[in-house]
């Protein structure tokens, strides 16, 4: 029996409901026959894998459909060998000859959103099937009409490889024999109106094209041999939040450039950045956005390719190597990771199988008036699992050590950077998007319940409650999250003439009424030296000497204040100029003593704040804080003592005048003899070297004088 003209006109269109029924190989009533379409081929011969003919197949329409009986006992894969009217010649195993790789509870637990393995199971995976090597693919597209794997292995023809709909998930797959690592391809989807829609990358590709190109990758599972067992060990037992952590936040493409101006690879990047942050005595990297991301300026925070790390700077395996060599040099990394939102390009996400799939149909939800971009629908079961399987993705694929969420606070609310009437409400009337707090909730909860030692840090800019709290205590679940009152307040009141900042003092106090209330991180991002707002070094007023001791002061204060730390690349050694991730930071200027010392510093703040539990073992616990001088408004001076059990307190003292205070009256916790372990205004860090000498000795109630330098912190230890 042949095949009817409908069928034949359904295949040559693309409109088969069902590729499987006709394709490949079927019992017929005398045998099997089997089913090709090559297009322009004129002649097809069928051979089983053991090399044994099988027939030449008849040509029933001249674009390229072949049909006719095999010599075959039972229902196996061929090979078909195509011939050309030129003479040339292409070969291929029958991929419509195998069976499904996906099974029935794969569709089960998808549809339910509970699928903790997706990865493992979506996108492009090399497998042998039924005995035959190659890739498997599989893709959610629900309301598409036909869903194609195209590639260089078809010539980008969508009617070449059209996959399997399984119903009961909407998930669209087919195993392609002898298609192999470093394939590209993207799936050729046609909507629900029968449109054809541009090519799109998959969700869940492993590894990408190098932009402007935006073709997926087949890429195997990284295969390193990884050594840092020490350093995961360690953090799996440790309590983050009395350890000391101080990160170094990074944009891979501009910390530094090759001689040609180029990216550096990751395997580069190891071997100039890990040295660099070990000596500097940072904790951890924190990496902006290193997803796949078609457009460098969008500093990643607009990716298209959640699973792929940026072709920008080599194979996913460069990026596991370097990963690997951060943990044994006893570094963390950190991830900034973006389910806040996502682009628009035609390759992306939107409008994925010709609906509104993984954002909101409506605009009022489903668009960022802010960033152009979309919103993801966090109510949507499948939407939300693939946004948590790619949290437990990162960290179990690459090791990293945590994920710092961007732009929490657009997700929390419904009415973020809307007027009246652009948002719609929830179910209760109020601003607050329930599905996005769920979904948080159960990312936060995945990712905690399954890798000990991964820490989650949310950037949220308004004071929701609970943001570092247990879930089953009412929070989100994060580990931690950035103090933005904190930068914000600071920055503002040391932009300020000094003569000025008497009459602002809350500025700095405000923040400790709050400072317990979450797991803080103390952040100077990469969004404070961008867009006009000056380098660090420039918001501080008057001149250059003035600009580097406040500086200098500032950050001394920051590293005795409670909270973990964070520092972006450059301002760590007094970058003038903004932040621009088109170029290299100006590291030349450490060929200049002021800047020296700026870095000197910060490397000594490290080491001290390490060394010394008093500055870190109660960051997040407010028996770790004390109030000595709180008043002192007139002065600008400021003090308090940082505890921990069983160690020396630290007393830290900041100075935001250029006046030199000398015999300054001030009650210490006890008497004894207190040694000055930093003074910002070092010689050695290029200040005017006043100070005490290296001691400060106070009486039996602890009153001292103590000599305090213009523009300067200091940080006091008790010496029992």
């Amino acid at each position: 029996m042949g095949l009817t003209p409908e069928q034949i006109a359904r295949l040559l269109e693309g409109r088969e409901d069902d590729p499987f029924a006709t394709l490949g190989v079927h019992p017929a009533e005398k045998g099997f026959t089997a089913c090709v379409f090559l297009p322009d081929a004129v002649r097809v011969d069928a051979y089983r894998l053991d090399g044994k003919a099988a027939g030449a197949l008849d040509r029933v329409h001249p674009a390229g459909l072949f049909f006719g009986k095999v010599a075959l006992r039972k229902r196996q894969p061929l090979r078909y060998r195509a011939t050309y009217a030129d003479g040339g010649e292409y070969t291929l195993i029958d991929p419509y000859s195998f069976g499904p790789v996906l099974g029935p509870m794969d569709d089960y637990y998808f549809a339910e959103g509970s699928h903790a393995r997706l990865f493992d199971k979506m996108g492009a995976h090399l497998i042998t099937h039924e005995g035959v090597g190659g890739t498997h693919f599989a893709v959610w597209a629900p309301n598409a009409q036909r869903v194609s794997v195209v590639g260089d292995f078809n010539r980008w023809d969508g009617r070449r490889a059209p996959m399997r709909r399984r119903q009961d998930a909407g998930i669209w797959e087919i195993f392609l024999p002898e298609v192999g690592v470093g394939s590209a391809y993207k799936y050729e989807i046609v909507g629900p109106d029968g449109t054809v829609l541009p090519l799109k990358a998959d969700p869940f590709a492993f590894r990408s094209e190098l932009r402007p190109a935006t073709a997926s990758i087949v890429a195997a599972v990284p295969d390193h041999d990884w050594g840092d067992e020490r350093h995961r060990d360690y953090w799996q037992r440790a309590d983050p939040r009395r350890e000391p952590i101080s990160v170094y936040e990074v944009h891979a493409g501009s910390w530094q450039r090759d001689d040609d101006g180029n990216f550096l690879s990751w395997d580069d990047l190891a071997h100039r950045l890990i040295p660099y942050v070990v000596g500097m005595g940072f904790t951890h990297i924190e990496f902006l956005p290193i997803s796949e991301f078609p457009y460098d300026p969008s500093w990643g925070y607009q990716t298209t390719g959640l699973y792929a790390p940026t072709a920008r700077f080599g194979d996913p395996e460069g990026f596991a190597r370097f990963v690997d060599g951060a943990h044994r040099a006893g570094v963390g990394v950190i991830l900034d990771w973006v389910p806040a939102h996502f682009p628009t390009d035609a390759h992306g996400l939107a409008h994925f199988d010709g609906t509104a799939l993984y954002e909101h149909a409506d605009p009022r939800k489903g668009f960022h008036p802010d960033w152009n971009t979309a919103i993801y629908n966090f109510g949507r079961r499948e939407v939300a699992q693939y946004l948590v399987n790619n949290a437990l993705f990162w960290a179990e694929r690459y090791h990293v050590d945590g994920l710092r969420v961007d732009a929490v606070a657009s997700m929390l609310y419904l009415d973020y950077s809307r007027k009246e009437g652009e948002w719609i409400p929830n179910s209760q009337g109020g601003r607050e998007n329930v599905e996005a707090v769920d979904f948080l909730r159960q990312m936060n909860k995945a990712l905690y319940g399954t890798h000990a030692g991964v820490m989650t840090i949310a950037e949220e800019s308004t004071s929701w409650p609970k943001v570092s709290h247990p879930v089953h205590e009412g929070g989100l679940g994060f580990g931690f999250k950035w103090n933005m009152g904190f930068m914000h307040d600071t920055l503002r009141y040391l932009a300020r003439d000094p003569v000025h900042r008497a009459h602002h003092h809350d500025d700095i106090t405000f923040g400790l009424l709050y400072a317990f209330t979450e797991n803080f991180v103390l952040a100077l991002s990469h969004d404070e030296v961008v867009h006009g707002k000056a380098s660090l070094l420039h918001k501080m007023p008057g001149d250059d000497w003035q600009k580097f001791a406040t500086l200098r002061a500032y950050y001394a204060m920051m590293w005795g204040y409670p909270g973990k730390k964070l520092l972006f690349m450059g301002q760590e050694f007094a970058q003038r100029a903004e932040w621009s991730e088109a170029r290299a930071l100006d590291r030349h200027l450490l060929d200049h003593a002021p800047h020296r010392g700026v870095q000197l510093l910060v490397s000594d703040l490290n080491r001290l704040y390490r060394s010394r539990p008093a500055l870190h073992a109660r960051d997040c616990e407010p028996e770790g804080f004390e109030w000595v001088l709180v008043d002192a408004a007139a002065d600008s001076v400021f003090a308090w003592v940082r505890r921990a059990p069983g160690v020396s307190p630290i007393v830290v003292i900041s100075h935001f005048t250029p006046t030199l205070r000398h015999g300054y009256r001030m009650r210490l916790p006890s008497g004894g003899r207190w040694r000055e372990i930093i003074n910002s205004d070092a010689a050695d860090y290029g200040g005017s070297g006043a100070g005490n000498m290296g001691i400060v000795v106070a009486d039996e109630e602890g009153w001292a004088n103590v000599t305090i330098p213009p523009l300067g912190t200091l940080m006091l230890e008790l010496d029992y």
